[in-house]
């Protein structure tokens, strides 16, 4: 085994269409492409809430793995199996990467989110160290017991992008959320505080998984119908890359009125193709998004929302102003292969040679 091996767990495939999975695909090729031998280990079972064939499935991986191996498990498959991971902890070196704590979750009662809190500490403290996506969730996670000498930040990469034309001359303006349509990312709120502003003319296209939290997301598309703005919001699903380029590239502003985020991979996407942003004050949204490029609103406030939505609509020159910040700041966004040599380093740092 060379120094440079890693195995990498997930949930599920990794091809799949959300901030947490581009991450992990992203960081793998990258490595790869540094010399890395990474094996990737499809985790099956149902995660977080983890059956008895999640259980086996990462008992079973983790047995199978070489000893002294350097090992990430992604927080979704990790934070609620703590056993497996504290057996296997003195003899191979593990990490944990942590896109945002599985209590941060939008939508959980108060028993779920104990037995989350419980199960999470246990697991992270199981492991040799913890990434992370950005150094608000470095912090965050002092109130799990990780000492801040556990745990390293690798903001994600940002691919170079072209700059939005927006919707082409005398269209209206065109609103892009991106993200999937899960009770975190809030796009309830959304339709409700649009439907304040049906007297002013804008289209909006919400892109993002409708399967993640079906129910969920049947009461946001019935909500449309419910305002009367069914003719003017489009759920587009997940999006292949391409097409999700091509919304962006139509889009005049992009909004993500989320309750958490660890980091807001969306966020910066919109930075790089120079889009105004509208979000919310939550978890590290304010340390993604700069002050100039924005506006940033209380978590779950409809009115706040309108209200930000409205001044950029109605205002083209502070659409541009914002959007002209946005491509200042995007080129200090890093990219994938510079991200992916500082996960490199994290890792070695974490899991130095010779501690198992």
């Amino acid at each position: 085994m060379s120094g440079l091996d890693l195995h990498v767990l997930v949930p599920g495939p990794l091809e799949q269409r959300t901030g947490g999975y581009i991450y992990d695909a992203r960081i793998v090729a990258e490595l790869r492409g540094l010399g890395w031998g990474v094996v990737v280990h499809n985790l099956v079972g149902t995660f977080p809430d983890a059956d008895a064939q999640a259980r086996t499935s990462m008992t079973s991986t983790l047995a199978a793995i070489p000893d002294g191996a350097r090992v990430v498990i992604d927080g979704l498959a990790m934070g609620g199996l703590p056993e497996p991971v504290r057996a296997a902890r003195d003899r191979l070196r593990i990490l944990s990467l942590v896109h945002h704590p599985l209590a941060d979750e939008t939508g959980l009662d108060p028993r779920r989110r104990a037995r989350f809190v419980a199960l999470e500490r246990d697991a992270l403290a199981a492991c040799a160290g913890v990434l992370v996506t950005s150094e608000f969730s470095s912090a965050r996670l002092g109130a799990f017991g990780v000492a801040p000498a556990r745990v390293r930040a690798v903001r994600p990469g940002t691919d170079p992008a072209r700059p939005a034309m927006g919707p082409g001359h005398g269209a209206p303006p065109a609103l892009l959320c991106v993200a999937s349509v899960t009770p975190r990312k809030g796009q309830d709120v959304l339709v409700r505080a649009l439907a304040r502003l049906r007297a002013l003319t804008w289209t909006c296209v919400c892109a993002g998984s409708l399967d993640r939290a079906p129910e969920y997301a049947a009461g946001v598309q019935a909500l449309t119908h419910e305002t009367g703005l069914a003719d003017r919001v489009r759920f587009a699903g997940e999006c292949a890359p391409d097409g999700l380029d091509d919304l962006y590239h139509r889009a005049s502003l992009c909004v993500l009125p989320s309750y958490y985020e660890g980091y807001g991979m969306a966020l910066a996407d919109a930075l790089a193709r120079g889009l105004p942003l509208v979000s919310t004050t939550a978890g590290a949204i304010p340390h993604t998004v700069p002050a100039d490029a924005g506006l940033l609103v209380p978590p779950g406030d409809v009115a706040s929302l309108a209200g930000a939505l409205r001044g950029l609509l109605v205002d083209e020159v502070a659409r541009a102003a914002r959007g002209a910040a946005a491509r200042r700041h995007a080129t200090g966004l890093p990219g994938w292969t510079q991200a992916a040599r500082m996960f490199a380093a994290a890792v070695l740092e974490l899991t130095p040679d010779g501690d198992v």
